[in-house]
């Protein structure tokens, strides 16, 4: 059996991420209004990125990294470009470190 990570475009514009097991009967539901919350009341969705993995465990690892990530990071994900994505890692990975030029290591 495969497990799908996915983000769905909203009609709003905005994203949303979600993991199933069966990812043409999921979106299905959340273009029906089916799924209570967040994509019921930002309807039509479409169905922008996509990716399978083995265990249902990774899916949704891969889920809850994407949701937080910047919308920046997601579209580069959605576009393909990795060496994009690749820099906006790098530039996270800058900005949650403490700064040393001033000689001080607090936040």
């Amino acid at each position: 059996m495969s497990f799908w990570a996915y983000i769905l475009l909203c009609a709003d514009g905005s994203f949303y991420t979600g993991h199933t097991d069966r990812l043409e009967a999921r979106i299905a539901q959340h273009q029906a209004g089916e799924v209570e919350g967040y994509t019921q009341k930002r309807r039509p969705i479409r169905l922008v990125w996509c990716q399978e993995f083995p265990t249902r465990l990774e899916a949704l690892e891969a889920e809850r990294r994407i949701k937080g990530w910047s919308r920046a990071k997601k579209e580069a994900l959605i576009a393909g470009d990795y060496e994009r994505l690749s820099i906006l890692a790098r530039n996270r990975q800058a900005e949650n470190r403490p700064s040393t030029s001033s000689g001080r290591t607090e936040k």
